[in-house]
């Protein structure tokens, strides 16, 4: 078989387009298809197995190596993909609180607990009813091992900004500490404090203050 030589502009070009069309939903998105993050992880790591099989060999072996790293990157895309759907699914399933958002963005779970519901004022205790949620997580992680996990605490912007920042690693200590607590290897869990520089709504508003007062669950799966 004769492989076609093509210039490396043109393979990274072409699978970086294809991947950034995708995520926008403008070649091969369906509205409700249930299969779509799972694509577009696909696409995302084809994209970046180009990058890195083209990095890896010289110049004359740059257009064939990114080709083959777009579709070995591509497999495990969809694999990590199709493995965060089902998480996913299985979180949303078993968690009966309304007050937990569930985000998949294709290449990560989020998942953010208000920390009004976590939280008495001012406290970094976590309140005993919301520790089961945090145990229906940690049996989540357990069933899903291969994955790294980052617990980020946030704060509005009300009071100091370095008591904040301690509020929020404090905070994010406490939930990481339930779900090792729960059974998940302490190995696989970071846990930071952003204190108010990352909101997600306007602190000019109860309401939005109240949207920043989170702390973020982040399931990041392993490539291998």
């Amino acid at each position: 078989m004769t492989m076609i030589k093509l210039p490396l502009a043109a393979v990274l070009a072409g699978v970086l387009a294809l991947s950034a069309c995708n995520e926008a939903g403008q070649i091969g998105a369906q509205p409700g298809d249930p299969n779509q993050k799972t694509k577009n992880a696909a696409m995302i790591g084809a994209g970046a197995g180009a990058l890195l099989g083209a990095l890896s060999k010289g110049d004359g072996n740059r257009g064939d190596a990114a080709l083959k790293g777009a579709v070995i990157g591509g497999a495990i895309g969809a694999g990590i993909g199709y493995s965060l759907d089902r998480q996913e699914a299985e979180l949303r399933q078993s968690l009966g609180n309304d007050n937990v958002t569930i985000t998949n963005t294709g290449d990560r779970l989020i998942v953010t607990l208000p920390q009004d519901i976590l939280f008495a004022t001012d406290s970094t205790s976590v309140r005993p009813d919301l520790q089961r949620d945090l145990g229906t997580v940690a049996r989540n992680l357990q069933a899903y091992p291969s994955s790294t996990v980052q617990v980020i605490g946030h704060t509005d912007s009300d009071g100091e900004a370095a008591y904040n920042q301690q509020l929020s690693e404090g905070r994010a200590r406490a939930v990481a500490n339930v779900l090792i607590n729960n059974g998940v290897a302490g190995g696989r869990i970071q846990a930071f404090g952003r204190g108010e520089s990352q909101p997600i709504a306007s602190n000019l508003s109860a309401q939005g203050k109240a949207q920043n007062r989170r702390v973020e669950i982040v399931i990041l799966p392993n490539a291998a």
